[in-house]
């Protein structure tokens, strides 16, 4: 089929349920939902079968719903109404949600029901939901909306004609989510912050200043006076509460010199005073970074908020990393977040640097600090496990692994040109061509869309697609790799790795390939043209895009519908 996406931008669900149609044969174009004029061009120029509306801030126009089927995929159970459905089911403790595919009519999320896919709540930010349960049903609605859209003896429920629980919620509002210290319990607390992130955080006085919270997790030990703050790890700050304490790892201060999100030490750090620093490896502080060790398998999970990955946060991965190798790991598992593996440099924290072209060039280094000691580490077999998506330099990276194991509900973007046309590094000069071959390395780098598991697969990023999903991904990935340290030709591979690395470095050095990399790099950060500066600021500051990527907008580089008829 022809399906037209109409979004408000290419965020996580968009993109699944684009790999996904795309996968299946669909031929699928996207325009972000600017304005009225903007959407009817769209539509003109594609002439779809079938539009679906994965995310929209905003109704669909009449003349577009009266005349071609409209798919509005919604965030919350069947009878669920309003703009705030996730945000509402986490603040009322609801143990199951859902989401729902509904034909677009004049009421918003009122129309007849296609398909509604139902999941258990999980205790987790609604970004973290939003990206892990709900685009996985949100994927599986569709589908089976489709399926029966295509089916001409099947017609859509009336939501009137189905015993639903849901009903219409009004938007959800600071006061709704505001956070009483003195009352509120640490439950009460996290529930309330986790049903605000990552938009539009909750608002908060700490230290006499008004600030937007996010990316809160329990703190055991602290304490203190309630709404205090008491201690501060890694980039978190810790907050007393009524019964203990929570750290808050970021901070939106809009009348702050950087008014965007960054870590709450950044945004504290005049305030933070006398509090006293619990390390990050300590039991009871902010943990980034955790190994476990168990048979032979060295375990490291890196929980970077949204996947980025500052110059400090490199260092202190590689650390852990090399202290595995050293400690005699025969397998170390890169194992990333649950929501992400990586998405390379730390735009916000280079955003808000003394110089953003210094601070982009030590984070580069960082990163390929790191996937240099991954590449080097022939003692040792290496696997990047990709619990969540992946992109930009974070792909490269995951391909330094001598393994990397996916599964299918991950997306990958391997492409920097988006960020104001960056050449990128982390030796992808090295590792695509090693192991894609020249021409799927060009192809990969210049494509600028995100792929799916499989397709991935194909090219030569990915190299096995574990069955089963994100649940239990983490803990098969463990299984395998302890049948790896184990297997009985470990160490005939690990010679072989050698032999390769060795024979890579006579035929060229990884050094060249750093230094040809970041000479192109540095032209992006100091040189004359300002495309990543400007895309970086947009990225951070949030700016709207003016028009849809033709990279994703097929509709405005084909003919016209007369002119596809009439071939």
């Amino acid at each position: 089929m022809r399906i037209l996406f109409l979004a408000h931008s290419f965020n996580s669900l968009t993109q699944r349920l684009f790999v996904e149609l795309r996968s299946r044969g669909h031929e699928v174009s996207v325009e972000f939902d600017i304005n009225d004029s903007v959407t009817l061009e769209a539509v003109e120029a594609f002439d779809p079968e079938l539009i679906v509306a994965p995310f929209l801030k905003r109704a669909i126009p009449e003349q577009v719903w009266a005349n071609y089927p409209c798919f509005v995929v919604h965030p919350g159970i069947v009878g669920d109404r309003g703009p705030s459905a996730l945000d509402w089911a986490i603040l009322d403790g609801e143990t199951r949600w859902g989401v729902t595919v509904l034909q677009a009519n004049a009421e918003m999320d009122a129309g007849d029901v296609w398909a509604s896919v139902e999941f258990p709540m999980r205790e987790a930010s609604k970004s973290s939901l939003y990206r892990g349960e709900v685009t996985t049903a949100a994927v599986s609605a569709v589908l089976k909306a489709i399926e029966r859209f295509r089916d001409p003896d099947v017609r859509p429920t009336p939501p009137d004609a189905i015993a639903a629980r849901g009903r219409q919620r009004p938007l959800v509002t600071q006061a709704d989510r505001a956070i009483d210290w003195e009352q509120d319990t640490t439950e009460d607390v996290l529930r309330k912050i986790r049903s605000g992130d990552g938009f539009p955080g909750v608002r908060s006085r700490l230290a006499g200043r008004d600030v937007f919270l996010y990316d809160a997790r329990p703190a055991p030990g602290l304490s203190g006076t309630p709404g205090e703050l008491v201690a501060r790890s890694g980039p978190a700050v810790g907050v007393a509460t009524r019964d203990g304490g929570i750290w808050v790892g970021h901070l939106k201060d809009k009348s702050f010199r950087h008014p965007f999100k960054l870590p709450a030490v950044t945004v504290l750090e005049s305030e933070l005073g006398a509090c006293p620093e619990i390390p990050c490896d300590d039991e009871r502080g902010y943990r980034e970074i955790t190994v476990s060790t168990e048979d032979g398998v060295a375990v490291i999970d890196f929980e970077f908020h949204n996947g980025a990955m500052s110059s400090d946060q490199c260092v202190a991965l590689r650390d852990a990393f090399c202290d595995c190798r050293d400690a005699g790991a025969r397998v170390i598992v890169l194992a990333g977040g649950r929501d992400f593996w990586s998405n390379g440099m730390h735009l916000n924290v280079i955003e808000a640097s003394d110089s953003p072209a210094d601070e982009s060039w030590r984070n580069i280094n960082a990163i390929d600090d790191l996937a240099e000691a991954v590449i080097k580490a022939t003692d040792c077999l290496t696997v990047a496990a990709l619990q969540g998506n992946t992109g930009a330099g974070g792909v490269f990276l995951a391909r330094a692994a001598d393994h990397v194991w996916a599964h299918d509900d991950v997306v990958l973007n391997p492409h920097y040109k988006d960020m104001g046309n960056l050449f990128g590094s982390e030796f992808w000069t090295y590792l695509l061509p090693r192991t894609c071959g020249d021409e799927k390395a060009q192809a990969i780098v210049a494509a600028r869309l995100p792929m799916g598991a499989a397709e991935a697969a194909e090219l030569g990023l990915v190299d096995d697609v574990i069955p089963g999903g994100r649940d239990t991904f983490r803990e098969r990935t463990i299984a395998r790799a302890k049948s790896l340290a184990g297997a009985g030709d470990y160490a005939a591979e690990l010679r072989d790795k050698a032999r390769r690395r060795e024979t890579d470095e006579a035929a060229r050095p990884l050094a060249a390939y750093r230094e040809t990399e970041l000479e192109r790099m540095r032209t992006n950060f100091y040189g004359f043209d300002p495309s990543y500066h400007v895309a970086r600021y947009n990225f951070v500051y949030k700016v709207l895009r003016s028009h849809t990527p033709l990279t994703i907008a097929s509709h405005r580089r084909v003919p016209s519908p007369e002119v596809r008829k009439a071939s």
